[in-house]
């Protein structure tokens, strides 16, 4: 697919979060959702941005909307770094396997992992899963 963009349909999904329980979408209807891709966890940047998300999460919540964070790392690594940030509230999402399967399917799957420079950083999704907002390089 090529890469998404404002006002592109796409479906549900479900991922497992760092608590390794299922999180599906289409339990968030009626809802916003705003998918944060990060390349990897344990970098400073990532680590910022779901930090951040964490801190605003009830922000998030009066706006009717679900932050997601999502990157390729496994639900352990996840569950690991979950900890260490101290994230209560946000769901931390493994798109291990098929490895970078949803991001593929948005199109912003980074195959050589030394371009994570130019890694997109967050989409803005309305409750029909149609892009609001492009991703940003």
């Amino acid at each position: 697919m090529s890469r998404i963009k404002i006002g592109d349909n796409f479906g549900d999904f479900t991922l497992k979060n760092h608590k390794d329980l299922a999180v599906n979408t289409t339990g968030f209807a009626g809802k916003k959702i705003l998918l944060s891709f990060h390349p990897l966890a344990w970098t400073p940047v990532c680590s910022q941005q779901m930090q951040s998300l964490e801190v605003n999460y009830q922000t998030f919540q009066d706006c009717n909307t679900i932050p997601l964070g999502i990157s390729v790392d496994s639900v352990p690594c996840k569950k690991a770094w979950a900890a260490s940030l101290g994230i209560a509230n946000l769901d931390l999402l493994a798109d291990f396997w098929p490895h970078g399967g949803l991001a593929s399917r948005l199109g912003i799957f980074i195959e050589n992992p030394s371009a994570c420079q130019n890694a997109p950083t967050s989409s803005l999704m309305k409750k029909e899963r149609q892009s609001l907002s492009k991703s940003i390089p």
